[in-house]
């Protein structure tokens, strides 16, 4: 598999080679950040990937861990490399720039929806539907915006080294209807559509299991091709979301999905059931406004 040239990547990769570099030359980010005359948070920022060094920044902290030569200049490139523009950048405003730089970065994603398809799975009319409904703040211009990321995030899915995707989506996600009738049955004949490509994975989790392991909410755990770039996991939540990173972190979310997709549907039966929601939707049974009993 090629290298996915994502600027996320390279700055998490970059920030923890700087890491690794610091502790094997045993000296503190208080010292660096004393020598480098900034403060220890902004070291700290850079080792963890939140903050983009600059090639300067870089040479300087490996001199002070003595790191010269080759291994030096490549370290430098890959800042180079990592200040870049990814496509996204001119939405910056209205997505979470890390997750997609890290989503383009992935070689394989996994994840659990409670609510909506996921956006790389979305139909322009499904996302449209469902960020009018979910933020009625938003002005036209601010939907086309969203509605065109997702579109083209699902590139990922066709490019020539696509992403190997398994999504678990909880009955309730093909059983509201976004977006009113028509939008939904294309919504579901797209979901069948996505699920015939050899690098996806759909699979239901119906509402007779019950109780299950996802109940804490919708995650979403991102694997990467090379080895040094360890799993990410992200929680989204209505204000963005939550990358977590850590060991323990990663086994339990992992242990979740393994969980979660034990007990859903197997996948061929999924699609089954999705094609035939297309054709005999469940919203269709019980009119708008009708008593429940």
């Amino acid at each position: 598999m090629s290298e996915r040239r994502s600027p996320t990547i390279r700055r998490r990769r970059l920030g923890a080679e700087l890491r690794r570099q610091r502790e094997s030359a045993g000296i503190t980010i208080e010292v660096v950040a004393e020598q480098l005359e900034c403060s220890a948070s902004k070291v700290s920022r850079i080792e963890t990937g939140h903050t983009t060094a600059t090639p300067r920044d870089v040479r300087d902290m490996l001199r002070i861990y003595g790191v010269v030569g080759a291994e030096s200049d490549e370290l430098v490139q890959i800042a180079r490399e990592a200040r870049q523009k990814g496509w996204w950048h001119p939405y910056s405003t209205v997505l979470v720039g890390a997750y997609v730089g890290l989503e383009a970065a992935a070689s394989s994603i996994r994840a659990y929806e409670q609510q909506v398809v996921p956006g790389l799975l979305e139909t322009e009319e499904y996302a449209g539907a469902m960020i009018r409904a979910a933020r009625p703040d938003f002005t036209a211009d601010q939907v086309h915006q969203r509605v065109r990321v997702r579109l083209g995030r699902q590139s990922l899915l066709t490019q020539d080294d696509p992403v190997d995707l398994w999504v678990v989506l909880d009955e309730a996600v093909v059983s509201r209807p976004v977006g009113g009738d028509e939008v939904m049955r294309g919504q579901l004949k797209r979901l069948v559509e996505v699920a015939e490509l050899p690098n996806v994975t759909l699979q239901i989790l119906p509402f007779e299991v019950g109780a299950h392991a996802g109940m804490d909410g919708t995650f979403t755990i991102l694997s990467f091709p090379e080895p040094g770039d360890p799993d990410v996991v992200y929680a989204e939540n209505a204000t963005g979301g939550l990358f977590l990173e850590k060991s323990d972190e990663l086994q339990k979310y992992s242990f979740i999905f393994d969980h979660i997709r034990a007990a859903a549907i197997r996948p061929e039966e999924s699609v089954a059931h999705i094609a035939k929601l297309a054709e005999e939707p469940l919203w269709k049974w019980r009119p708008r406004g009708s008593p429940w009993t």
